[in-house]
C-alpha cells in the first residue's frame, strides 16, 4: 500500500485559501499512484481557537469537495481534522473518506491540550478511532493523543495494524514527536503514519517532520520542516510476521494490570 503525507502551511482562519492550497497538493500526490493520502490537524483553520466556532460553517462544503476528490481519483483520504459544530460545542474531528467518496470514520480528539488552551474552546470526544481501509484494520488519532500509550494500545489490541496520527506539533518538541512515534510503532508492532503541519501562527512554529515508520521502529520516510509531500509503502504482512516473532499481545498479563489499577 503506497501512502502520501502532505505537510502544508496554514493561513490562520482562511479555510477556502487553505483548501485550494491543499487541493493542488492532493492532485500532485495522486499522480504518484498512491492509495492513501494523509493530511494534518486543523489544516483548514489553524489554531484560531477564540474564533473557532465562526469557521465551522465552512467545513461542510470543504468535506463534501474532498469526498468528490477521493471518488474521482480512487484514493482514500485520511483528511486530517476539522472544527465541527456539535450540540455541546466544537470538536476537533478527524475524518476518513474512502476511495468511493464515503465518510467511513469520524473521530473526535479525546485528549485536549491544555498548554494551547484547547480545553477552553473545544469539546473532548468519547469514541474510539478504529476503522477499515482496503480490508485492513487501522486507527486514527489527533496530535496530543500520541502521548497516551494506553489509548493507542487499546486500538492495536483490537486489531489495528496501521496507526495514523494527524498533528500541529510545535518545532521545539520535535524530539518528542519522533521518539514517541517510534515508540508507538515498536510497542504496538504496527505501522505508524504521522502527518504534521509546517509554518507559523501567532504563537507557534510547527515542525513538519511527517513520518512513515515500520513495526520495528525503522523510518521508511521522513519530512523536512518545509511544505512537501512524503511517500512510503507499507506491507501489512510484516505486522503479522513481527507479532509472530515477539508475541507481546499473547504475553500480556491483563489480570495483574487490572489488580494494580484497582489498588489505586
Amino acid at each position: 500500500m503506497k501512502i502520501a503525507c502532505i505537510q502544508s502551511d496554514v493561513i490562520l482562519g482562511k479555510s477556502r485559501a487553505n483548501f485550494e492550497n491543499m487541493k493542488s497538493k492532493i492532485i500532485e500526490a495522486v499522480k504518484e499512484n498512491v492509495e492513501v493520502i494523509v493530511l494534518p490537524e486543523l489544516w483548514t483553520t489553524g489554531y484560531c481557537l477564540k474564533e473557532i466556532g465562526l469557521h465551522t460553517a465552512d467545513q461542510e462544503e470543504i468535506i463534501s469537495e474532498l469526498q468528490l476528490i477521493a471518488k474521482s481519483n480512487n484514493v482514500t483520504l485520511i483528511c486530517g481534522s476539522f472544527p465541527i459544530a456539535q450540540e455541546n460545542g466544537v470538536t476537533n474531528t478527524l475524518i476518513v473518506i474512502s476511495k468511493t467518496g464515503e465518510i467511513v470514520k469520524t473521530y473526535d480528539k479525546i485528549h485536549l491540550f491544555q498548554l494551547m488552551n484547547e480545553h477552553h474552546y473545544l469539546q473532548a470526544g468519547e469514541t474510539d478511532g478504529l476503522f477499515e481501509i482496503y480490508g485492513l484494520t487501522a486507527a486514527g488519532f489527533v496530535c496530543y493523543d500520541l502521548r497516551f500509550p494506553e489509548w493507542i494500545g487499546a486500538h492495536s489490541q483490537k486489531g489495528a495494524k496501521v496507526l495514523f496520527f494527524v498533528a500541529e506539533w510545535p518545532i521545539q518538541r520535535m524530539n518528542h514527536w519522533e521518539t514517541l512515534l517510534k515508540a508507538r510503532a515498536i510497542e504496538n508492532q504496527c505501522y505508524v503514519v504521522a502527518c504534521n503541519r509546517v509554518g507559523k501562527d501567532l504563537a507557534n512554529t510547527f515542525g513538519g517532520g511527517s513520518m512513515i515508520i515500520d513495526p520495528w521502529g525503522e523510518v521508511i520516510s521522513k519530512g523536512s520542516p518545509n511544505e512537501e509531500i512524503i511517500f512510503g509503502e507499507i506491507d501489512p504482512k510484516k505486522v503479522d510476521e513481527i507479532r509472530g516473532t515477539i508475541p507481546i499481545f499473547e504475553d500480556r498479563r491483563e489480570g495483574i494490570y487490572k489488580k494494580l489499577q484497582k489498588s489505586n
